[in-house]
């Protein structure tokens, strides 16, 4: 719940006391910090496999101040908001309880603001974020009581969570001393008047609190942060928000919307958070949002290529992976204030199109361009780029890609000598496999604007999938030094080193990914599979979990099957895939999410009919794109899996023998083709190709794990070829 609100060295790590009865499996770590009540270390919940962090309540501490912080904690929990941290459990016990919690990762907003001047967009996005989650909890009938900028979270996404909800914690010495000892817990600096003198907390306390917050940010000081404990309280209560100093940077309709969220009677605020949100959204932000400073800057790039690659191997795909999946409809036009600045905000959010929400805000304002002037070649090649991320993410349909090609086309009509329209091209002709084509456009977009971020990673990205491994390892170093902090390139290179064998220097890249941009999951995707290639389960799940904590992803579900299925628990593989193929967590237009889906299924007993089924909807999403790409040996060897699968022996055993004349020398061609001979019958064929992909470097605990070539495992030839 709190990750970081003191530094771990100066919380080092402390054991609970002698009577808490926390279950074994639950590795204590560091004492991150003191909260309302208690205190809270980091652990590591050995059963489920994540971390959590895990707040300890002394019933003798809550009992004289006369609360219940369990409650607040059962009713913390009922909160659905994505800005809220998940109580996991609450493991009871003689002398008090353990509130177990999810980890934040990131810095507080306290921390953020002391270290660097807070841009005034990211502010307003900063509080419209905790506005918006407060009006969920406000309908719900519950109060924080105690929000301030250490109780508030800021992930290295930008996403804001709310800590410590009704539970008081003690980090900033500046300002959160209390009244008494013995008075109302909180901290003076963000308490309204009424509660200072005894009230209880309500929502007009909370938006008191979040104006108070919006001042700092916007001043860079507290009001009255001359002083402390009784002298700031009178302060408080003796004047009121309409006398603080609002510096010239804070234009009048911020300061009236502080004045009116802070006004000293609880009568004259806005009466609840609907309505700040609503007067936030009619206050334009003026600079560009951008993620809070960090020491590294991360990379706000397209997530690259992600690799599940245990069972089924890899695709080409930009996965746009988000928490939760609903139909895409037609987005509405944004207001405009320039085009300039609209074409500026529609590719920044596009560049970090991964994260929920951001191909949506691409889309919007290419549409209000575009709506507004149907001759903006600029905003058609945006729209472009975001309908082939959109055919490239998790349906797969091809109605996206036809989109894409018509808007790349009427960009080029408009303008051929735009280089973005050049990229739009490009992005098109490599998803449709065009390889030549492709290249042609992205050369062009380089000519004109060399220092193009999407012309310089389409290239990379392009030459990697046709098989040109000596120029893009050229590209990826060139783009390296123009782009050093851009986390794609790493993955882009490690994705090229895997598909080489070289398993340890793809691990490297993909670690170095993950510094960049911590708050991407495909670094963790593709990190957990060159380390299960290395024979690192234990490690590579880890790291699967570290991703899942970033947010829910249909790729690391599905590395998370394969995990699971090497370790032979069918069951738990198969639930992993559910939520692969699944609509509301998953991509369900990846065909290899049900071609693992499949797999699994058949070691379930009763299940065989819905691997079936499974099959015919991977072998139904594959044909468009092996139409497309006749002669990708990965494409066909998986295709004749399947059809080997589904009890299909001609096409199975054509598409293997064609697959193994593509590319003889690929280890994962021959395992397949292995594969295929052995559920056909032809054990002769079998031991050929099994022993190719062991000489090529198949590993072979995964070759151990296949339930399918037990009985080949068993064979003399096969022990001793």
């Amino acid at each position: 719940m709190i990750a970081k609100l003191c530094s771990f060295s100066e919380m080092p790590a402390e054991a609970l006391p002698a009577s808490t009865a926390l279950p074994s499996h639950y590795e204590l770590g560091a004492r991150l910090g003191a909260g309302g009540y208690g205190e809270v270390y980091e652990a590591w919940d050995n059963k489920l496999q994540r971390s959590v962090a895990i707040k300890r309540i002394e019933r003798a501490a809550h009992a004289a101040a006369h609360a219940d912080p369990l409650h607040e904690a059962r009713m913390a929990a009922s909160l659905h908001h994505p800005s809220f941290v998940t109580v996991y459990a609450i493991e009871e016990d003689a002398s008090g309880a353990s509130i177990v919690m999810e980890l934040v990762q990131g810095r507080t907003i306290g921390q953020l603001a002391q270290k660097s001047r807070i841009a005034r967009a990211t502010a307003l996005d900063w509080i419209g974020q905790i506005a918006a989650a407060m009006q969920d909890a406000h309908a719900a009938g519950l109060v924080h009581g105690d929000l301030k900028p250490s109780n508030l979270m800021v992930e290295p996404s930008g996403k804001v969570r709310i800590l410590d909800f009704g539970l008081a914690s003690r980090c900033d010495q500046l300002a959160t001393g209390a009244v008494e000892s013995t008075g109302p817990v909180g901290t003076i600096a963000y308490m309204a008047p009424e509660r200072l003198l005894g009230h209880r907390a309500d929502a007009l306390c909370d938006i008191y609190a979040v104006g108070v917050l919006l001042y700092e940010l916007l001043a860079r000081t507290r009001p009255h942060s001359h002083l402390s404990g009784l002298a700031l309280a009178a302060a408080h209560m003796q004047s009121s928000s309409a006398s603080w100093h609002y510096p010239e940077t804070i234009d009048a309709p911020l300061v009236a919307l502080i004045r009116d969220m802070t006004a000293q009677q609880p009568a004259q605020r806005l009466p609840g958070m609907a309505q700040v949100v609503q007067r936030l959204a009619g206050i334009a932000p003026l600079d560009a949002p951008h993620p809070p400073p960090s020491p590294r800057r991360r990379w706000q790039g397209p997530a690259a290529v992600l690799l599940a690659l245990v069972l089924a191997g890899g695709i080409w795909r930009l996965g746009t992976e988000s928490a939760a999946r609903a139909p895409v409809h037609p987005a509405a036009p944004a207001p405009v204030d320039s085009p300039a600045l609209a074409m500026q905000r529609g590719l920044a959010a596009l560049k970090h199109f991964d994260r929920p929400g951001s191909l949506e805000a691409a889309e919007r304002h290419f549409s209000a361009l575009l709506a507004g002037d149907g001759g903006h070649a600029a905003a058609a090649a945006g729209m472009a780029l975001v309908q082939t991320l959109r055919y490239r993410g998790d349906t797969q349909d091809e109605v996206w890609l036809r989109k894409a090609d018509a808007s790349a086309q009427q960009a080029m009509k408009l303008n051929d000598q735009l280089a973005l329209a050049h990229i739009a091209r490009g992005w098109v002709l490599a998803s449709q496999r065009q390889h030549e084509r492709a290249g042609q456009a992205f050369e062009r977009a380089l000519q004109l604007d060399p220092a193009d971020f999407f012309a310089w990673y389409g290239k990379a990205q392009l030459l990697r999938h046709a098989g040109r491994d000596a120029q893009a390892f050229e590209t990826l170093r060139l783009a390296q030094a123009r782009f050093p902090r851009e986390r794609v390139f790493f993955d882009e290179l490690g994705s090229l080193l895997y598909e080489r064998g070289d398993h340890a220097g793809a691990e490297q890249a993909f670690r170095r990914s993950i510094a960049v941009q911590p708050d991407a999951v495909a670094g963790y995707a593709n990190l957990n599979a060159a380390l299960l290639r290395q024979g690192r389960a234990d490690e590579a799940l880890r790291v699967l979990q570290q991703g899942l904590q970033v947010r829910p992803s249909a790729t690391l579900y599905a590395n998370l099957g394969n995990a699971l299925f090497l370790r032979g628990d069918y069951v738990g593989a198969a639930a992993a895939f559910e939520h692969a193929v699944s609509p509301v967590r998953g991509a369900p237009g990846e065909y290899l999410n049900w071609a693992n889906l499949a797999d699994t299924l058949l070691w379930i007993p009763g299940r065989e009919a819905e691997a079936r089924q499974a099959y015919g909807e991977a072998r139904r999403l594959l044909a468009p794109i092996l139409q497309r790409a006749p002669h990708d040996a990965t494409l066909v060897s998986r295709m004749g899996l399947y059809a080997a699968r589904s009890g299909d022996r001609d096409a199975g055993m054509q598409l293997a023998a064609r697959a193994t004349e593509l590319a003889p020398d690929s280890a994962d061609v021959q395992f397949r083709a292995g594969l295929v001979r052995e559920l056909l019958g032809e054990r002769e064929l079998a031991l050929e190709s099994i022993a190719s992909a062991r000489r090529l470097g198949y590993p072979a605990a995964f070759i151990d794990a296949e339930p399918d070539l037990l009985a080949l495992r068993r064979d003399l030839r096969y022990r001793h070829p």
